[in-house]
């Protein structure tokens, strides 16, 4: 199998479950489905809410890529981006702390999450061993 790759841009909105859907198209079940569509849900928000703002005149870009060993999703915003302190993935230690459980979420999900420089892209991946797909 060689590198393949799907791109999707969308408008800027909460409802994306017919997204996460897509996105996880290549995958025909199996005990990390769950997890996955949790953290690319986490993902998706919050790049509609932090990123765009829930401004529904921004798009969301997303690319799929399937390679021979991974599944991996890259989510771009049009927002300013995280700067690195704001990327940890531990969870807040105030237990009503208004953000933060989203990127603790999304670190458990997957096998691997690596941001771009700026901090508006974001790209979260999961080893291709033992699913179907």
């Amino acid at each position: 199998m060689l590198l393949r790759w799907t791109d999707f841009i969308t408008p800027s909105t909460l409802q994306l479950a017919p997204l996460v859907e897509l996105l996880l198209e290549p995958i025909q079940g199996g005990q990390q489905l769950d997890s996955l569509q949790l953290g690319l849900q986490e993902v998706l928000v919050n790049a509609v809410r932090h990123g765009n703002g829930n401004d529904p005149r921004k798009c969301l870009r997303v690319r799929r890529i399937l390679s021979p060993r991974w599944l991996i999703w890259q989510v771009q915003d049009e927002g300013r981006g995280l700067t690195p302190q704001q990327r940890a993935c531990a969870l807040p230690l105030e237990p009503h702390a208004r953000g933060g459980r989203g990127l603790f979420l999304i670190h458990h999900c997957f096998d691997d999450v690596r941001w771009s420089r700026r901090g508006n892209r974001v790209q979260v991946s999961v080893r291709r061993i033992g699913w179907a797909g």
